[in-house]
């Protein structure tokens, strides 16, 4: 045996201990209870499967500090390996021997010069495992040139295929650039073809223009024989006053009778006393009468509430309200119910008060389906249309109107107030209309 000061200076390998350990676990398990380490009775209960792996730190500690137990796994070992534990003993490692029994035994039986054993063993598998790591590279490195050579393949057919449709494309724009001749060719005869129909188009224009002279001459002809007509009827008729009959007196009468049963018809309808003339559909602002343009703002604030109430007095005047973009300037907290509830109520007092043509557009983008809402009395209520936003539909209400008529539109919306001042219409911030829906 080995003197007392003599040890490793580094930790066994890793093959030789768990080596040792698996020795030294099987030992553990046969050793009668009373002979067993303290520190590895629980161990020693382990399956045997089992104590090498959970109990492999103990073990290897028991068997560096504990000469006893150190010496019973080596007795076994000499049991299982006697003619390499007495070579040990004499010092001779035998040529054929693993290195990690080797190692194992040296380390358990501690015979002189064991620690050199010890580092040759481990000198031997750390040249193995070079050894090992240098094939396995060499492996990869022919695996990697066996890849290169395949990429290098693929690589060629991917040129060779795309060399095809290099070619293929090649011949595709020959043959488009071929139709683009072929289309400016048609293009250029069909500008042709319009020029000379442009031509014959504007021949027939001129004979239009010279049929419609003849047709000129010819329709004041005939009113001049219409006018001879109605002379000579004139003439017909003064002759049959000078000698009517008592028929023709009877007659009169009754056409009398007639009339004055149509006029208290026409009392009784409250019908108007005059007809219609063709000049009365045009709207326009009567003389002395102040028009939406002629309320003088400046004299006012634009949020003061009496420039509203100056335009309300207007005769006729059309209030078009924005409605979501007023709700959101009072109370836009609410829900878009809540804010067109709010909103309708006031504008139903507002008409109560004014008796003004009110109308309240709102955004149907907002809306996921039909909303039932319970107009006031006097308030017409729009939502637009699916594609279209409220700002179009308040557009087109303006411009529904006749030239002349008052129209003001309550919107904070520069661009929508840009646009109607532009139809003639007067915009209104919505602030405005805030304030007065709050006096009232």
């Amino acid at each position: 045996m080995s003197s007392a000061g003599e040890g490793l200076s580094r930790p066994l390998p890793e093959q030789v201990r768990l080596h040792v350990v698996e020795l030294a676990s099987q030992i553990l398990g046969s050793m009668p209870a009373a002979t067993v380490p303290p520190p590895l009775k629980g161990i020693a209960r382990f399956d045997p499967r089992k104590r090498a792996k959970l109990g492999g730190a103990p073990i290897a500690a028991q068997l560096e500090t504990d000469k006893k137990f150190r010496e019973l796994v080596a007795e076994a070992l000499g049991t299982g390996w006697p003619e390499l534990v007495e070579s040990l003993a004499e010092g001779v490692v035998p040529p054929a021997a693993e290195p990690v029994l080797v190692a194992a035994a040296a380390y358990l039986t501690r015979p002189p010069g064991w620690v050199e054993m010890v580092e040759a063993a481990r000198a031997d598998l750390e040249q193995s495992a070079a050894a090992a790591e240098g094939s396995a590279q060499e492996q990869t490195l022919t695996r990697l040139r066996e890849q290169l050579a395949a990429q290098k393949s693929a690589a060629k057919e991917e040129a060779d295929r795309l060399r095809e449709q290099l070619k293929g494309a090649r011949a595709e724009i020959s043959d488009l650039r071929r139709k683009l001749h072929d289309a400016r060719e048609r293009a250029k005869a069909a500008d042709t073809r319009a020029a000379t129909m442009a031509e014959t188009a504007q021949e027939v224009k001129a004979t239009a223009a010279a049929a419609g002279s003849a047709g000129e001459s010819e329709l004041r002809r005939l009113r001049e024989r219409a006018a001879d007509a109605e002379r000579q009827l004139e003439a017909t008729r003064r002759a049959a006053r000078e000698g009517r009959s008592v028929e023709d007196t009877k007659v009169r009468m009754l056409l009398d009778a007639l009339q004055d049963a149509a006029a208290g018809l026409r009392r009784e309808l409250a019908l108007p006393s005059g007809i219609h003339r063709p000049a009365d559909s045009v709207a326009s602002v009567a003389p002395g009468r102040h028009g939406v343009q002629a309320v003088p703002a400046r004299a006012l604030a634009d949020d003061d509430p009496a420039l509203l109430d100056q335009l309300l007095a207007l005769p006729q005047i059309h209030l078009i309200v924005d409605g979501y973009n007023v709700t959101k300037t009072g109370y836009g907290t609410l829900t878009l119910a809540d804010q067109r509830n709010r909103l309708l109520t006031g504008l139903g007092a507002l008409y109560a008060q004014t008796r003004t043509e009110l109308t309240c557009v709102f955004d149907g983008a907002e809306l996921n389906g039909p909303v039932p809402v319970s107009a006031p009395r006097g308030v017409r209520v729009m939502f637009s249309a699916p594609g279209q936003i409220a700002d179009d539909l308040i557009r087109q209400l303006v411009r529904a109107e006749p030239m002349g008529r008052a129209i003001a539109v309550v919107s904070s919306d520069r661009e929508v107030a840009e646009s109607v001042r532009r139809m003639g219409a007067r915009p209104v911030p919505s602030v405005l209309l805030l304030r007065r829906l709050g006096r009232a």
